[in-house]
């Protein structure tokens, strides 16, 4: 067997013909074999999809659930700079050798009479659920990775159910078709169990997915809410993501209401906020409201509005996202310049990202993303140029647009990296240049 995490992950990248194959036999099969579904790999499980939303949502929960004593642990995808960053167990990242076991109880199971081949998500997912497992865990807090149906990660049955948002992603394997899509992500709901709706603007097809499923819904706007705190002055604060304290109102497992007021803006969109307080409400968390504030306003997400001196930093790579990333730039200093930095795949919705954040951007530097699913800079400027965007420079790779940005930037220009979890991961890898 390999000996080093990066061994097994170079090993795993062989194992499968095609990097995606949606479906659960093959998984299930292999997870019975180490046990997985004998028991519950933790007294409580929140599974969590959605096209935009789910790393937050996690993130949220995950410091709430500390804060009050918890032990919780999380399964997240893809990663940013290593690989053990996808399972932490009580705020750490797994450990290499952690990863190494879970990964050999994997490929034991798997070698097994039949032999069963698994993608590179599926053993991870596997190994993930593994050491979890082993964790003795309060809460276990898992991000679907795509889709929600045929996801690996809906092997296991959750006691509770989150859905962040909808949008158009991932085409080539989950259609166009946004109420399809819907149906898809809602097929992690289970029956008689909590449904947690975590946005107004979901497809029909998710809520009548969930009644169709006898499970119990709670959606955002009429299960649970968020509204901005009174001032002192009586005006209402800023809400709708940043700027502002905040109130939640939801609802216990028994029905009661409850709310917490003057909670602190975490930089997250506070629907995601709001929907990781309901979930974890309805494992039966009694919420303390300095437990709340704490961990809201101490919670971090790489590579989500993270700002790096002049450089915020972006995963987004669909328009939905896009979108929330314009509204709360922040405009430059005066006379400053407001660049984007983007480098894409060539499955994502290139022409929607763009006219996104087109009103917002008056530079941008277009950088190749390689691989099978890479997209070329000159393809992103020559879209942006359509759209009458300035385009100052086309780089081979995200470090070389790095090295260029280093000749350009002014003291008073700000810098949005987006379009890609490759983007941002080169960025975060390297040191960025401050004028």
């Amino acid at each position: 067997m390999p000996k080093s995490l990066a061994d097994w992950l170079h090993y795993l990248e062989t194992l499968h013909p095609v990097g995606i194959d949606m479906g659960l036999e093959r998984v299930s099969q292999v997870a019975k074999r180490m046990g997985l579904l004998d028991r519950p790999i933790a007294k409580h499980v929140i599974t969590v999809a959605g096209t935009n939303g789910k790393g937050s949502t996690l993130a949220m929960m995950d410091a709430v659930a500390r804060a009050h004593g918890l032990r919780a642990g999380t399964y997240t995808s893809p990663h940013l700079l290593r690989y053990n960053e996808r399972v932490t167990i009580n705020g750490q990242e797994a450990s290499d050798q952690q990863l190494i076991s879970g990964f050999s109880e994997v490929e034991v199971a798997r070698l097994q009479m039949p032999e069963i081949s698994l993608t590179y998500f599926e053993a991870g997912t596997l190994c993930a659920l593994w050491c979890l497992a082993q964790a003795d865990l309060d809460v276990a807090l898992l991000e679907v990775g795509l889709g929600g149906r045929l996801d690996a990660v809906n092997i296991i049955d959750a006691d509770v159910s989150v859905v962040t948002t909808i949008a158009l992603d991932h085409a080539n394997y989950l259609t166009s078709d946004i109420e399809q899509i819907g149906r898809e992500k809602a097929g992690i709901f289970r029956p008689l169990k909590p449904a947690v709706l975590g946005s107004q603007s979901l497809p029909m097809s998710v809520p009548e997915t969930a009644i169709a499923m006898a499970a119990t819904v709670y959606r955002l706007g009429i299960g649970f809410s968020h509204s901005a705190s009174i001032d002192h002055s009586g005006s209402a604060e800023v809400q709708d993501g940043v700027g502002g304290a905040w109130c939640w109102h939801g609802l216990t497992v028994e029905g009661d209401t409850i709310s917490l007021d003057a909670l602190p803006d975490p930089g997250l969109p506070i629907d995601n906020a709001a929907t990781a307080l309901q979930a974890l409400t309805l494992t039966g968390v009694k919420l303390k409201p300095g437990a709340c504030c704490d961990a809201l306003h101490h919670v971090t997400l790489p590579g989500r509005m993270q700002w790096v001196g002049q450089w915020c930093l972006d995963v987004g790579h669909n328009p939905h996202a896009a979108e929330y990333v314009a509204r709360h730039l922040p405009l430059p200093p005066d006379g400053g310049r407001q660049w984007a930095f983007i480098g894409m795949l060539n499955d994502k919705d290139a022409d929607g990202v763009i006219d996104a954040l087109l009103p917002k951007i008056t530079d941008w530097v277009c950088v190749t993303l390689e691989g099978e699913r890479g997209r070329s800079a000159a393809e992103l400027a020559e879209r942006i140029t359509a759209r009458g965007g300035r385009v100052h420079y086309c780089a081979d790779t995200p470090e070389a647009g790095i090295s260029a940005m280093a000749e350009r930037l002014m003291p008073n220009d700000r810098v949005l990296a987006t379009g890609s979890f490759f983007t941002v991961a080169a960025l975060l890898a390297n040191p960025l240049p401050q004028a």
